[in-house]
């Protein structure tokens, strides 16, 4: 069976990204900072024999290759870097506050980057080989007319850029890597506004994911597999 890494599995598109390869019959490992918060993910694992959950602070370095040492006999098929925070005291000019900015670009950029360099190896040896950033159309400088939501958008936008490195670096490896804008969805970050439900974001991502090939590597993707600008 092939097995997908996800992060952030504790609420919101994570855990429905666990719920769906679960239910298609993938082997899944999910992984978010506490447990002991990460209810409904816990209850799927006490049912579902191949779901396995792990504890990770995306922000430490050490944890992360911990747990890529762990796991390091374990082929990874799709790595889904999915773990993200707002940040919301720094996202207005005149209000922003450094801790919060660089929690932002901590959680949203460089985690995922580390996650790419620790578990390379287990990707390489996988049969699908891909690898998801979960950005956002809110971190695409074209796109950016409204301004505003200082760190998140600065964060994705450079999470964008690792993707792009990522694609360039791993090409050799047959590892494809790609930047996925989920829609706007009805989760906690996305609000009751939104328009699609995370079910609909995830079965649409996942169908592009199935249609992705290497020629696709650095791309920047909707969930209904429209790409997006820089």
């Amino acid at each position: 069976m092939p097995t997908a890494l996800v992060t952030g599995v504790n609420r919101g598109l994570g855990l429905e990204f666990i719920k769906q390869y679960s239910q298609a019959g993938w082997d899944v490992i999910g992984t978010c900072r506490d447990l002991g918060s990460a209810v409904e993910a816990s209850g799927l694992a006490d049912v579902a024999s191949n779901i396995e959950l792990y504890p990770l602070e995306v922000t430490n370095s050490e944890a992360i290759n911990s747990l890529a040492d762990m796991l390091k006999d374990r082929p990874i098929d799709h790595l889904v870097l999915n773990a993200g925070v707002m940040a919301e005291q720094a996202q207005v000019l005149g209000e922003l506050e450094q801790d919060d900015f660089m929690l932002a670009m901590n959680v949203n950029t460089v985690s995922p980057a580390l996650m790419i360099q620790a578990f390379r190896a287990h990707l390489a040896a996988g049969d699908k080989k891909l690898v998801i950033g979960m950005s956002s159309i809110l971190g695409s400088i074209a796109g950016n007319s409204d301004g505003g939501l200082y760190s998140y958008r600065a964060s994705k936008a450079a999470l964008n850029a690792v993707v792009k490195s990522a694609a360039s670096d791993l090409a050799a490896e047959g590892i494809t890597v790609v930047a996925m804008h989920p829609g706007w969805v009805q989760t906690d970050m996305g609000g009751e506004g939104a328009t699609i439900t995370t079910g609909v974001s995830i079965d649409g991502m996942r169908k592009v994911f199935e249609g992705l090939t290497a020629t696709d590597s650095g791309r920047f993707l909707s969930y209904d597999g429209s790409d997006l600008p820089w």
